[in-house]
């Protein structure tokens, strides 16, 4: 496949499994699923491809079917600041899709990724017909402005290990992105990107949080431990000296 072709211009069809690992797809209903299936595609993005980007009208409702990509926004001045990072089974852009309004915020592949796209007017006509779907898309969005608000505060944290933290917290997200579960498949450099740290810095981080046994660190990726402690920063408390 050449890395010259857009990503509209390598969508696909969806393989079996790849529509089995869709969230949303078991709470629709027979005639509901036979729609979705005529319309529904799959990209495969390379690193660095973007998903949406900003002032661009959405045409598709997004998923991570595999792969890792990043949300992120650019202030006047040039700042970033990530929104979120975005594992497996994470579907995202609902508050745009339902207003059909320009993106205010950019989507990027961290590394190769299967993305997920059902076209916009398919998605206004589950809204208008599926049960299923509206409680689905109520719970994201409900979800999600608890992830723009913790986004915020974790940009504006100064303890990195507790910044690594809780963005680790996020992306274990069991309603946001149940395609994770325990193990997260993600790089030391994968998650610099998205915290926005060194990868030095960030495998020291993860070192705290290995030796206070709230994660620990396995081969290509990282499994949780104490999900309530990575997102109280629990681990950061002083601890007494054992005699």
């Amino acid at each position: 496949m050449s890395q010259e072709m857009s990503l509209h211009q390598r969508r696909r069809k969806p393989l079996s499994s790849e529509l089995e690992g869709i969230p949303w797809w078991p709470v629709l209903q027979p005639l509901e699923r036979e729609n979705v299936q005529r319309v529904l595609v799959v990209g495969d993005a390379e690193p660095g491809d973007y998903v949406c980007r900003t002032g661009r009208a959405p045409t598709y409702w997004f998923g991570v079917v595999d792969g890792l990509l990043k949300m992120n926004t650019e202030g006047a001045d040039g700042a970033s600041m990530t929104l979120a990072g975005l594992p497996p089974g994470g579907w995202f852009g609902e508050g745009t899709a339902i207003k059909r309004e320009p993106y205010r915020y950019n989507v990027q592949a961290i590394r190769k990724s299967v993305v997920g796209g059902l076209p916009i007017d398919m998605f206004h006509w589950l809204l208008d017909h599926s049960i299923g779907f509206n409680r689905f898309v109520m719970n994201q969005l409900n979800e999600r402005l608890g992830q723009f608000i913790a986004a915020r505060e974790i940009d504006r944290m100064n303890n990195p290990d507790q910044r690594v933290a809780r963005s680790l917290a996020v992306l274990f997200n069991p309603l946001l992105y149940p395609g994770v579960g325990s193990v997260l498949r993600i790089t030391q450099q994968e998650l610099a990107n998205l915290v926005g740290l060194s990868r030095q810095r960030v495998n020291e981080a993860l070192a705290v949080l290995q030796r206070e046994q709230v994660i620990q660190v396995e081969y290509g990726g990282l499994r949780v431990l104490d999900l309530e402690a990575l997102r109280n920063g629990e681990f950061s408390q002083p601890r007494k000296a054992v005699a």
